[in-house]
């Protein structure tokens, strides 16, 4: 990756690993815009949805057509009241997961455009996969080390935290596959690969920005 030119750099990250915070540490050191919430925000703004409404959305496997489709064909239901569903859809409809993409991936790119930036999640690593300067990065942690990290940092038990990780995890990696037919955890997606149950969140950049030498 040239340094001298525009650029971006994805990272990709387990939630407890600290990727965020290595990401956005790492945006201070080089001196480049951070994008992660940020985006988040944008798509609040664009659906008037709330970032947990969001989040669930993300995370679905079918879409409201598939919904839809199931309604009319299943007993007893179908004709009028069908229509009547799909009436009140309309009118109360929500963007499928899909568009949600798809506004993700406009945001990332407009961002990238305006000039060199770090980007933690939102599939980052295929967005930009074409990107002609473009550094691929995934952080992730054992389970106990990312369990006790979410503990300390948003005050839960261990059961909590596991649960919370658990459909974090399955969220996440439902929306990876469903819209760029890769894991998020296959390491040929990323050019680096840290693990950060030795290394501290500073030292992680450190590693990133000699790899860029």
């Amino acid at each position: 990756m040239k340094k001298n030119e525009p650029f971006v750099i994805t990272i990709n990250r387990e939630l407890g690993s600290g990727g965020r915070t290595v990401g956005e540490k790492l945006a201070q050191r080089i001196g480049v815009s951070f994008y992660d919430k940020a985006i988040i925000r944008g798509l609040e703004e664009k659906y008037g949805l709330t970032a947990e409404e969001i989040e669930k959305l993300k995370g679905k496997k079918r879409s409201w057509w598939m919904d839809f489709q199931d309604f009319v064909t299943s007993a007893p239901y179908g004709g009028a009241n069908a229509r009547l569903w799909l009436q009140a859809e309309k009118l109360n409809s929500k963007p499928t997961s899909g568009e949600l993409f798809h506004a993700e991936s406009e945001i990332l790119e407009a961002a990238a455009q305006a000039g060199s930036c770090v980007v933690t999640g939102r599939c980052g690593f295929f967005v930009f996969r074409n990107h002609p300067n473009h550094l691929s990065v995934l952080i992730k942690a054992t389970k106990d080390y990312r369990v006790d990290r979410v503990m300390k940092r948003q005050g839960l038990s261990r059961n909590e935290a596991l649960s919370l990780i658990a459909r974090i995890d399955n969220m996440r990696e439902n929306y990876v596959q469903n819209f760029t037919g890769l894991s998020r955890y296959d390491s040929r997606n990323y050019q680096l690969v840290l693990s950060m149950d030795e290394i501290t969140e500073d030292e992680a950049v450190d590693i990133i920005l000699k790899f860029l030498k």
